[in-house]
């Protein structure tokens, strides 16, 4: 297709133009596939423009890529240089998130498009994984020739007024359209075929049939008409399985026979052999199980299945969960440890020169009190080209002491792979699986692996920074909070706050016991509107507010109406709840005002439990001028006041009313009962479903 954006004769040459430098550098070069991108006129995003030899979902995926995105045409252009992935090891090592959208076997050379300062796009080509540890000469000559031609080609359009955009979709190349004069060579070419007992048909780099035998329709139970131009797994629901087309797409990417078998609805047991070309595949359907793998697939065929690119999306989007670093290793475990056959992993970490354990599984308490805290083992000087950045695979202990003489070995294992956690160029730490017996680790585990390293890393580094923000969070909540309630004669006293989870939110709910004198006490409870620094900033201004106006004698509504001109002059937009009692423990009488506050519960030994009633002001923080009136109430010798905050009885669909009903049902003290048992009661039934903090208060009096 062509661009709607251009037009005219001159147009659509330039693009014919482009599309025949891509065919030309493809073919020059040995390689198999091949795409151009052009920058969009934000300079933000490439598009493809044009390209041959990539499946159609894999192109579409790739499509449309963000220069800031860590994948290697993206990188190649914003470091205006080439990049050259030898294999899919290299791809997984410097490129974790791409090996995981392309899990197969190939080289490729990337780099920019540019005239002098001017990037116009980025232009890429694959090869087989293996063809050669380094660009040629020659090729890099015909990579040099073919970007500066098609850069020319930009540039002159440009400047003439009808630059080259990318289309809506990229233009999929044929290097070798069908002329008319071929069609009679291709009739003979499928006669041969038909005379062969088995079957074979043709695809095209997109997976359409373009040629299929008689005994393949006899094989598939299906006809020519039904099977051309159509998709094998599109047209015979019995081959619609992820798994087969994953064969197709690595026989056109990788550039490697691949293998399958399948049974057909007839119950027939059949072969499929794909034999990759420029061209598209040539897909060889033998009737049976076959007796003899060829030696490029059957290291392939033999060895455990590896993590497919869905399972990898499923542990990354389960990661995306983790919250400490033992859910992160947890995760792992459950997704990598039934594919590879692995016995234990861990997640270390160094703290000056010694090493850390920060999560496990599978590894003995012994074990790892005996590695935990030990000095860091740095390798050999003499260790052949080994890098302790890199990945490190060790397939037998003598391996692993011939690089690390210092080594321990735990639990008796006897192969490992040790996986740095790289995120932004900076080493966090490494995750080590190890296995209970020799290991040799192909290709695809070494490349598998690797990769998988990068999706750990993201989420350990996650877990860390929520973990350090947890605890400081923890710790600013908890700096606010009193540390001990006061002693107060004839008062006993039990307090609890339990903070929302899971979450880093600093929560607002905060209480405080005063003593006024050996007779007189104040307490306070009260939430703050929000979940944040602020919130919790000004929590503790107001616990400062009121214990000031209260040890000034201030009664309980004018403590609260301090307070409030104070909360309106520190921060206008934040409003807060707060109950504030009076105790006056020789007369055993409390005098209590809220702003806006849930009401107490009066728990009385053998009698139900009570909901004080009181006349509530506004919230602190709305109105200046507002007032707050006063309710007293008698404290019997032996009553239990408990103030609350509303994570105690709030929940999604459920009546606050009706909420704080059921509390006073299950609030019965009993005489001698320990405050904090009765506080567990109240709080412990609603732990698991709250959303909120939840702050609780008691005061007995005892005299």
């Amino acid at each position: 297709m062509r661009d709607e954006r251009t037009s005219g004769p001159g147009a659509a040459d330039e693009s014919q133009r482009l599309d025949d430098l891509l065919i030309e550098a493809i073919i020059c070069a040995g390689a198999h596939i091949g795409a151009v991108y052009l920058l969009d006129e934000d300079c933000e995003v490439l598009q493809m423009t044009t390209e041959l030899g990539l499946p159609a979902p894999i192109a579409r995926a790739w499509s449309r890529i963000r220069t800031n995105d860590p994948v290697p045409v993206a990188v190649a252009i914003r470091e205006r240089r080439l990049i050259w992935i030898s294999g899919r090891e290299h791809l997984a090592r410097d490129f974790p998130a791409a090996a995981l959208a392309l899990p197969y076997h190939f080289a490729a050379a990337l780099t920019p498009i540019s005239t002098g300062d001017v990037i116009w796009g980025g232009f890429m080509l694959l090869w087989p994984a293996g063809h050669a540890a380094e660009l040629t000469a020659r090729q890099r000559e015909v990579i040099e020739e073919a970007c500066t031609d098609i850069a020319g080609l930009l540039e002159r359009a440009a400047e003439a007024g009808r630059p080259i955009a990318a289309p809506s979709r990229p233009r999929v190349l044929d290097p070798c359209p069908v002329h008319k004069t071929d069609r009679r060579a291709g009739m003979v070419a499928l006669e041969c075929l038909n005379r062969l007992p088995e079957g074979f048909c043709s695809l095209d780099v997109e997976g359409r049939v373009t040629v299929v035998s008689a005994p393949a329709c006899d094989l598939l139970g299906s006809c020519s008409s039904e099977l051309l131009g159509r998709r094998p797994w599109e047209a015979l629901p019995w081959l619609d399985d992820p798994v087969y087309e994953d064969r197709y797409r690595a026989a056109v990417v990788s550039r490697q026979v691949t293998h399958f078998q399948v049974r057909n609805p007839a119950g027939r047991n059949l072969s499929f052999w794909l034999y990759p070309g420029l061209t598209g595949i040539t897909v060889r359907i033998s009737p049976g199980t076959a007796t003899r793998v060829p030696d490029i697939v059957a290291e392939n065929e033999r060895r455990p299945r590896l993590i497919m690119v869905h399972e990898i999306l499923q542990l990354a989007t389960s990661l995306a969960r983790a919250i400490t670093a033992q859910e992160v290793i947890d995760l792992v475990a459950d997704h990598v440890m039934p594919v590879y056959n692995v016995q234990a992993l861990a997640i270390l970490t160094t703290k000056g020169d010694r090493v850390h354990v920060e999560a496990s599984r599978g590894y003995t308490r012994a074990a790892i009190n005996d590695f935990d805290g030990r000095p860091v083992m740095p390798p050999i000087p003499t260790s052949k080209s080994f890098d302790p950045t890199q990945p490190g695979f060790f397939a037998d202990w003598d391996e692993l002491r011939a690089t690390y003489p210092g080594a321990i070995r735990s639990d008796d294992m006897c192969a490992w792979a040790f996986l740095p956690l790289v995120t932004s160029g900076r080493p966090i730490g490494t995750c080590v699986l190890a296995y209970d017996r020799p290991h040799r680790f192909s290709t695809d585990e070494r490349a598998s692996l690797t990769a998988l390293a990068g999706v750990i890393a993201q989420a350990f580094e996650r877990a860390r920074m929520y973990d350090t923000k947890h605890q400081i969070a923890q710790f600013l909540q908890s700096s606010l909070l009193p540390r001990e309630l006061p002693s107060i004669p004839n008062l006993e006293v039990a307090a609890r706050y339990v903070p929302a989870t899971p979450g880093m939110d600093i929560g607002g709910d905060f209480y405080d016991l005063i003593r006024l004198s050996d007779t007189m006490a104040a307490a306070v409870i009260g939430d703050v509107q929000g979940h944040d620094v602020t919130a919790a900033a000004l929590m503790g201004q107001v616990r400062t507010a009121i214990h000031a106006h209260a040890t000034a004698g201030a009664s309980p509504g004018e403590v609260l109406a301090h307070t409030n001109r104070l909360l309106i002059e520190l921060s206008p937009d934040r409003f807060t709840s707060c109950l504030y009692v009076s105790l006056d423990l020789q007369t055993h009488t409390a005098c209590l005002a809220s702003a806006g506050h849930l009401p107490p519960l009066l728990g009385l030994v053998g009698g139900p439990a009570e909901i004080i009633e009181i006349s509530p002001g506004l919230l602190l923080g709305i109105d200046p001028d507002a007032g707050y009136p006063t309710t007293e109430i008698n404290l019997p010798v032996g009553s239990v006041l408990t103030l609350y905050t509303d994570g105690l009885v709030e929940a999604p669909g459920l009546d606050i009313g009706d909420a704080m009903a059921a509390l006073a049902h299950r609030f019965n003290p009993t005489a001698g009962q320990p405050l904090y048992d009765l506080a567990s009661a109240l709080i412990d039934p609603v732990t698991e479903a709250r959303s909120d903090d939840i702050a609780v208060l008691l005061m007995r009096d005892g005299s």
